[in-house]
């Protein structure tokens, strides 16, 4: 089984060869799917692929899922209620789970959500910048509020940077993936899925 600095390599070669990729249609976006048991691993490696990307003369950016979230947290106008309920009720951890993922939630069903909103002017921010790539990080802290798949699915369209997805679950047949190896399997990807 291949190990997840060889599936990075893998993924690497299909981020080149996608370059040249003139199809309208195609999304630069990819997963580097890998065990959730290998998080940690995974952010060991950060600063070595970082290295080996720069050598390969790409330019890479980050976006941290739980730098974002903590952001939209701080600064959600309910957050003293919810300090105020918690120290109510400190076990309640359903409660807290819903009152949090309406933080993250859209306000509607026309209107994008603040985490959508972020990767869409980091995207923004990246285009046109020659051999940019955004590696977006720390997915699991997506858990329990809301599927990658989900998100991935809003900013169709707007990829025009490669785009990888560090991944924790598993994969199972092409497109289908299993988010943190528990979640149900979910086949909406039109993403390149590399590993797990």
């Amino acid at each position: 089984m291949p190990s997840v600095n060889d599936n990075f390599d893998d993924l690497l070669r299909k981020i080149e060869h996608g370059r040249d990729f003139t199809s309208a249609s195609f999304e630069p976006v990819y997963y580097l799917v890998f065990d959730p048991s290998e998080i940690i691993q995974v952010k060991r490696l950060k600063t070595a692929w970082t290295t080996r990307l720069r050598k390969k003369n790409f330019d890479p950016h980050f976006f941290s899922m739980a730098d974002a979230i903590r952001d939209i947290h701080g600064k959600f106008p309910l957050r003293q209620v919810w300090l105020n309920a918690d120290a109510k009720e400190p076990f309640n951890w359903e409660r807290t789970n819903n009152s949090l993922k309406v933080a993250l939630e859209p306000k509607g069903e026309q209107s994008p959500s603040q985490l959508q909103l972020r990767i869409e002017d980091k995207l923004r921010e990246l285009e046109g910048k020659p051999n940019a790539i955004l590696i977006v990080t720390d997915l699991e802290a997506l858990h329990p509020f809301i599927r990658v798949g989900a998100i991935e699915g809003q900013l169709y369209g707007q990829f025009k940077v490669p785009t990888v997805f560090l991944y924790p679950g598993r994969r199972t047949g092409k497109t289908r993936l299993s988010f943190l190896g528990f979640y149900p399997e979910d086949g909406n990807y039109r993403s390149v899925h590399v590993g797990g």
